[in-house]
Order: C-alpha cells, then sequence, then structure tokens
C-alpha cells in the first residue's frame, strides 16, 4: 500500500490538513507514518526523552518546540531509543542535532534546522495535547503521513 503524500492529498483533499513546507529531513527513512503522539514544550527535552524511552508501536512523536532556533531538542541519543522502541518518526517543530549519526538511522525525523546546543532539563511541557504549527493541528492519535515532499494529517488512516 502506498502512503505517498501526493497520493493522499490527491484523494483525500478534503480530509487531510498539509504542513506549511519549514522543516527539513533529517533520518535515514524519508516516508513514515503513524499514529501521532503530541509533546508541547520551550527548549526543554525532557519529556522527549520520558516518551521515547516508551514502547512507539509504529507511532510518531511530534514535538511543538515553539519553534526556538536556540538549541536542539532530539539528538543521536534519543534518535537511537527511538529506533529501539519502534517509533515510526519524530517531527520537531524546533532544532536537532548529531545530523549525520541520525542519517543513517531507520528512522524519519523532520525539523527546523540542525543546532549544535543541547536544550535545558526541566522538565517542563504538556504530553498528549492538540499542538499547531505550520498550519496544522496535530491532535493526538491522529495520522500523520510524510515523505520527501512533505507531511500532511488526517483524523483517520488513509488509502490512496
Amino acid at each position: 500500500m502506498t502512503h505517498a503524500t501526493t497520493d493522499l492529498s490527491d484523494a483525500h483533499r478534503d480530509a487531510v490538513q498539509v504542513l506549511d513546507p519549514i522543516l527539513r529531513d533529517f533520518g535515514g527513512r524519508r516516508d513514515f507514518h503513524g499514529p501521532i503522539v503530541t509533546l508541547k514544550l520551550f527548549e526543554d527535552n525532557t519529556l522527549v526523552r520520558a516518551a521515547l524511552e516508551t514502547p512507539g508501536e509504529g507511532r510518531v512523536l511530534v514535538v511543538d518546540g515553539g519553534g526556538s532556533l536556540r538549541c536542539a531538542l532530539v539528538g543521536d541519543q534519543l534518535a537511537e531509543l527511538a529506533v529501539t522502541n519502534g517509533w515510526a518518526g519524530i517531527v520537531v517543530y524546533g532544532c536537532i542535532r548529531d545530523t549525520a549519526e541520525m542519517a543513517g538511522m531507520p528512522l524519519g525525523i523532520k525539523a527546523i534546522a540542525p543546532h549544535p546546543l543541547k536544550s535545558h532539563k526541566r522538565g517542563d511541557g504538556q504530553r498528549d495535547i492538540p499542538v499547531r504549527f505550520g498550519g496544522v493541528t496535530f491532535t493526538p492519535g491522529a495520522m500523520l503521513y510524510a515523505d520527501a515532499d512533505g507531511v500532511i494529517v488526517s483524523e483517520a488512516p488513509l488509502s490512496a
């Protein structure tokens, strides 16, 4: 079954939200999809680690980092944790680091940009709430489809 965002958006135009083209690919997989788990935080990745330590079961972690360009919210250690625990991908409205290592991992990773500085560790943030960035509302449990052409979100699973 194909999950190409172009085919899915053509077949389900009125049922999908399309993310503005604000994110770049950094992972070893450009195409990934799965149910959404959300985090809302700012310059603190404590909740990212906590989420990725749980079984991913093919889900996609969507991190609303407020679009901060001042530090990274995901690095190679957290990406490796995601791979080990079965996450399909990570979408970060913020920065990541260790991009050379992530490029070889079997994980979808989209983010705004790389940044060498690690985040704070205060434990601030929220999990499993609707978050909005790039013209899309990401609701926990909704489906996210991503590939080289972009990211789309639907409330229910899609087929082309």
